[in-house]
């Protein structure tokens, strides 16, 4: 059976980037969609209507939630399992309808916008065409627009066409400095997987491990990833390797080999700028389990370390709230 939830004002149901199978229907008060637009790269607030369900495409569709669902007064949300939203649709079939014209809807506002960006009257191919905002925006150097399509283009397409040339993008948008410009020819990232005449070898299996992880073919990219560092144990990119392995790890819920892999990182890689993150999964792997004292400290040291505005400091933020920590 479905769950009733009160929602107080200013929490948050879920954020962009959490996976769930959670279905939500607001029965009461009012809760705002926040997410980025792919045309401009700017915030935008979409208010659900009482009645209305949320958190629908990424559910059934097992991928990162698209929107953070940001509640605005006290309000109450219906919760259901996929299996639970499903019996409700197909006892009710103008749900299914409103859910057919919301999703259309969407679709034509985002052909529309890539048509508008790639400039052309033809019809766009839906992987070209998200590859191609990405790119569109990289060599812009709008990069947080281009981060958002990037990220969903290999969330989509991990075996896509334009799946090394994606991952080459964002990685390099990922690894640059604070304040520096990522290089916007995937030629002179090339540059960053040193090796002779095996760099492209040694990169292939960086980049073939982020597509298995993207697949959640963990055991696989643990092994491409593993190849990579063993063949560049020095260079830039064996760090980012090796805290991919470390995730994988989580994802596989293998804690004890998440702890002591990042652990490792820690005393190695100190002054590393994604210390913040190693400590993050160390947390989250003592809570799930069950050292909450543990886990606390970890998610206060990441709060204590990381850059204000950043991912990993509003992750380490969440994770502490629903411990109940201060």
């Amino acid at each position: 059976m479905p769950q009733a939830i009160k929602y107080k004002a200013k929490s948050i149901i879920y954020f962009e980037g959490d996976v769930s199978d959670k279905v939500f229907i607001l029965q009461s008060g009012k809760v705002s969609l926040i997410s980025t637009d792919i045309d401009t790269g700017m915030q935008n607030r979409e208010l659900v209507k009482t009645g209305e369900f949320f958190g629908v495409k990424s559910s059934l569709g097992k991928f990162p939630r698209e929107e953070t669902a940001d509640v605005l007064v006290d309000s109450v949300v219906l919760v259901f399992g996929v299996l639970e939203f499903e019996k409700l649709i197909y006892a009710n079939p103008r749900i299914t309808l409103q859910m057919l014209k919301v999703f259309s809807n969407q679709l034509r506002r985002i052909h529309r916008q890539v048509e508008n960006l790639l400039a052309t009257e033809e019809q766009v191919n839906p992987e070209k065409g998200l590859f191609g905002i990405g790119e569109y925006y990289f060599k812009a150097q709008k990069f947080k627009p281009a981060l958002y399509a990037l990220r969903r283009y290999l969330t989509y397409y991990p075996a896509g066409v334009h799946q090394a040339r994606a991952t080459e993008y964002l990685v390099s948008i990922e690894k640059c400095p604070p304040g520096k410009t990522p290089a916007v020819s995937p030629a002179h990232f090339a540059k960053g997987f040193e090796g002779g005449s095996s760099a492209s070898a040694d990169a292939a299996a960086y980049f073939n491990g982020v597509t298995l992880f993207s697949a959640e073919k963990y055991e696989e990219a643990i092994s491409s990833f593993k190849q990579y560092v063993s063949a560049n144990p020095e260079a830039e990119y064996a760090v980012k390797a090796l805290s991919e392995i470390g995730k994988a790890f989580y994802s596989l819920k293998k804690y004890d080999e998440c702890i002591k892999h990042f652990s490792t990182m820690i005393q190695k890689y100190s002054k590393h700028a994604e210390v913040g993150e190693f400590l993050l999964y160390l947390g989250m792997s003592c809570n799930a389990k069950g050292d909450k004292a543990k886990a606390e400290g970890f998610f206060n040291k990441v709060i204590q370390i990381a850059e204000e505005g950043s991912e990993t400091k509003r992750k380490a933020k969440k994770e502490l709230k629903e411990l109940g920590g201060r």
